[in-house]
């Protein structure tokens, strides 16, 4: 058996193609997949296959596929799903290596469909067959001329050839990104459309797209993930290749992921999480397909940006103030600009103008042109740049000034976004573009967007990557966890997983009667905290089941009352193992510490602002597990609260070093734990001038074999 990158390589660059369900009607998708196949010429053997015709499209027709009698690379299906199992067997029979199959009505409708996609896929299996679909609209390559698709985009020629590659679960968006791309000049190596991945998945044309010479750019329209874990080290390949892995994942809303579900059978997940773990696997996400294609395209031709200086000019004042505005909106930064180049543009505009953003217009008109080409040459050359922003406004000589800012961009080799924000009236000038080979844009979002991913393209080409070392108190770790229950754990139970990494926690004793806590609270030393510890018991505070502050024996007494009170009120039928007593800690800034078992990406780790702050502040950043010290401290950094906790306004720097190697340690509990930990949340954690101290947890845990 071939491997899969070379089953794709032969299917996608094929030498003959068959078309099962073949018709010289092109309101069926079988006739639409036969007109594009002649329309674009495709040079290879085209095989129609249709037991009621003789002649498709001018080309000979087989009643069936096994009549053929050569070798066919790909087949694609264009036929009801009661036609498609007798289908696949003949297809099978004659050894055709992989079919696509463009029909829906499968899992994407629930159990039923599902168990007839998954027939499908045991016939494929049963021949040694590999399918593409259910569900999807095919597959481009315009290298080859080859369009097995039934898109209607394809009813306009040429197809947009290029060196992006793009594999998409949606058939239409994948026709959406087509014809954007033959509008603004960018072009494609292949575009496959996956559907419902009953088989061969995205992450097999990623591993394609890899090793295809002709592709230097991957883009992926993701609805969901079927190996999070391989997605993810296939990104860290296409960062060691230098080919750039862009991503729009659809399911950021509840409605979002609910249409994912209902059209590609897809499980969207937690967008958060997609979030972190493409930030630590260096995907760059994107939230526009369109926007996705101009950010590939830009990068196919300048590479990343080598800082993240942004240098604007445009030949309006007013359009140049707007552009400011955008960048800072954005959180782009505008370059500080060596002396030589200041020195340099100071001769060039009058000296009332910034430099940056650098307005050119209104200049004398013997300067115009020239003048806006030495500026950008002059912003090209500065080692502060990292990339330049040209906004072009209606100008004289806008067509000439236009073709040598393109030839200027290609030359110089530094990126250079060039947004255009006049209508038809600079046709013309994208035609040159066009032409030159130079990326641009139509509107001032997809700009910053293509000039933020080249910002963050050239962060992922910089990042070191550290295997993180396994710490001596795994074992110990994994022993307390052989000894944990399944289910929801209690106050104590949660935090022997803390101890059993080196987390510091309160100094505490549970006892089952008033007696044991008054004498409790005696050696602890007053003031203390009186808990409940009740498995189903999850917010404590909010039924009044913790008190706080209790200063003597009287306190702990009547606090034991109400606190048994309010359990018995709330949860009549469970079982109360008792109240821990703890030391009351106090001083210090409050953050939460967590974990969480995400089913495609693994474990994750939480920091964030804590205690009553979690829901009104939402500040949360998340990573996957494990981390470094490095990396923790890295995630922590994203907090809105990490200057508070590094000391602002005369407040003292608190101890960010033990609160960065707690999130560290916290991570490998979840990293060692995996699917048996469902989730733990340490909130609050205190963080003090010395140390940090987990006053709460609580945690869920799972079988083994999750």
């Amino acid at each position: 058996m071939s491997s899969v990158a070379d089953l794709l390589r032969a299917a996608i660059n094929p030498r003959a193609v068959a078309v099962v369900g073949a018709s010289a009607d092109v309101g069926k998708f079988g006739g639409r997949v036969m007109q594009f196949l002649v329309k674009h010429g495709y040079p290879g053997r085209i095989v129609p296959v249709n037991p009621g015709a003789t002649c498709v499209f001018g080309i000979p027709a087989y009643k069936s596929i096994t009549e053929v009698g050569a070798a066919i690379d790909v087949a694609l299906l264009a036929l009801p799903a009661q036609h498609l199992p007798a289908a696949l067997e003949q297809c099978g029979a004659a050894e055709v290596p992989c079919c696509v199959i463009i029909t829906a009505d499968f899992a994407e409708l629930g159990d039923e469909g599902a168990a007839r996609e998954a027939e499908l896929v045991r016939i494929a299996r049963s021949h040694d067959m590999r399918l593409i679909g259910p569900n999807c609209l095919g597959f481009i390559n315009p290298h080859v001329k080859l369009a097995l698709t039934s898109s209607v985009a394809l009813a306009v020629e040429p197809m947009p050839k290029g060196s992006v590659g793009l594999v998409s679960q949606s058939g239409s968006m994948m026709a959406s990104m087509i014809s954007h791309a033959a509008d603004s000049g960018a072009g494609f190596s292949a575009c496959v459309t996956v559907g419902n991945q009953a088989d061969l998945e995205i992450c097999d044309f990623i591993e394609y797209f890899l090793q295809d010479d002709t592709t230097h750019a991957i883009c992926t329209y993701i609805e969901g993930l079927k190996n999070g874990p391989r997605f993810l080290a296939l990104a860290e390949r296409c960062r060691e290749a230098g080919k750039p892995l862009l991503a729009v994942k659809a399911g950021s809303s509840d409605a979002g992921a609910h249409l994912t579900r209902s059209h590609t059978a897809s499980f969207a997940g937690s967008h958060a999480v997609w979030q972190a773990a493409a930030q630590s696997g260096g995907v760059l996400a994107i939230d526009d397909p369109e926007s996705m294609i101009d950010c590939a395209h830009f990068l196919t031709r300048f590479g990343p940006a080598r800082n993240a200086g942004v240098a604007a000019l445009s030949p309006s004042g007013g359009t140049i103030a707007v552009t400011a505005d955008r960048l800072y909106g954005a959180g782009l930064e505008l370059a500080e600009l060596v002396p030589a180049t200041r020195e340099a543009l100071s001769r060039i505009v009058p000296p009332t103008r910034p430099l940056n953003p650098l307005d050119v217009g209104g200049l004398p008109r013997e300067q115009g042109v020239s003048a806006a080409n030495d500026a950008q040459a002059l912003l090209s050359n500065d080692p502060s740049v990292g990339i330049v922003f040209i906004v072009v406004a209606t100008t004289p000589h806008l067509d000439e000034k236009v073709r040598k800012w393109g030839e200027t961009a290609i030359a110089s080799g530094k990126p250079t976004a060039i947004l255009f924000t006049p209508g038809r009236l600079v046709d013309s000038a994208r035609k040159t573009l066009r032409e030159i080979g130079c990326p641009y844009t139509d509107r001032m979002d997809d700009a910053l967007r293509v000039i933020r991913t080249a910002v963050d393209y050239g962060r992922v080409v910089s990042m070191r990557r550290g295997e993180a070392q396994p710490p001596a108190f795994i074992a110990v770790i994994e022993k307390q966890l052989s000894q944990l229950p399944i289910g929801r754990l209690t106050e104590p139970e949660a935090k022997s997983l803390l101890r059993a990494a080196g987390l510091s926690v309160t100094s505490e004793v549970l006892a089952t009667n008033v007696e044991d806590a008054v004498a409790a609270a005696t050696r602890l030393g007053y003031p203390v905290v009186l808990k409940a510890v009740c498995r189903e018991l999850v917010h404590k505070s909010d039924i009044g089941a913790v008190k706080l502050g209790l200063l003597d024996e009287d306190a702990v007494r009547n606090a034991w009352r109400d606190v048994i009170a309010n359990v018995a009120q709330h949860f009549p039928r469970s079982r109360m193992d008792g109240c821990v007593v703890q030391e009351m800690a106090a001083g210090g800034i409050e953050v939460i510490l967590g974990a969480r078992w995400d089913p495609q990406f693994g474990a994750v780790v939480m920091a964030g602002a804590g205690g009553i702050l979690v829901e009104v502040m939402s500040d949360v950043a998340l990573a996957l597990a494990p981390l470094g010290p490095d990396d923790a401290r890295t995630l922590l950094q994203k907090l809105k609260i990490w200057p508070v906790l590094a000391g602002t306004r005369g407040r003292p720097a608190l101890d960010l070093e033990a609160l960065t190697e707690a999130l560290a340690r916290l991570s490998w509990i979840a990293h060692t734990a995996g699917a048996r930990l469902l989730e733990l949340d340490v909130n609050p954690v205190l963080v003090k001038q010395h140390g940090v101290v987990a006053l709460d947890a609580r945690a869920t845990t799972g079988p083994a074999s999750s």
